[in-house]
């Protein structure tokens, strides 16, 4: 078997870029989406989004290939409070190359470690990254 599991390292002006992110002031909705060089063996920065919804963000990822998603949302709770989730997102869409999502899966706990998430969830079709099914996974942590 020539291919074996990579835990790739983080880039780590994406380190520091992530930890900014964490304390940003803005109130509005926000993503890093991130990808793996395959040939560094490392993750990096893909993409970065001001203002931005789950629908738009779901346009944003590419239909076959795995993506890290760190997204800030501004959530309203059902008593009125307002909080502001940092939530990573794992989305392996199904069709990947198996050594692709390989890769991802198995350097997905060492970029949630590194940024120190906490609400971490996974999605293998980007048409169920809605609005719906993110209030619905945050409601585990009201």
């Amino acid at each position: 078997m020539s291919e074996s599991l990579v835990v790739c390292d983080v880039d780590k002006d994406l380190v520091e870029k992530l930890k900014q992110f964490r304390f940003r002031k803005q109130t509005n909705n926000a993503a890093i989406i991130m990808k793996i060089d395959k040939d560094k063996q490392l993750v990096i920065l893909d993409e970065e989004h001001e203002d931005i919804s789950l629908d738009d963000l779901r346009e944003e990822l590419p239909e076959r290939q795995p993506r890290f998603i760190v997204y800030s949302y501004k959530y309203q709770h059902d008593d009125g409070r307002i909080s502001y989730p940092l939530c990573f997102i794992f989305s392996s869409p199904q069709g990947c190359r198996p050594e692709q999502q390989m890769m991802y899966a198995g350097s997905k706990n060492k970029l949630v470690q590194t940024v120190d998430m906490t609400k971490v969830f996974e999605v293998r079709n980007t048409e169920d990254l809605t609005e719906e099914w993110l209030r619905d996974k945050l409601g585990f942590f009201r």
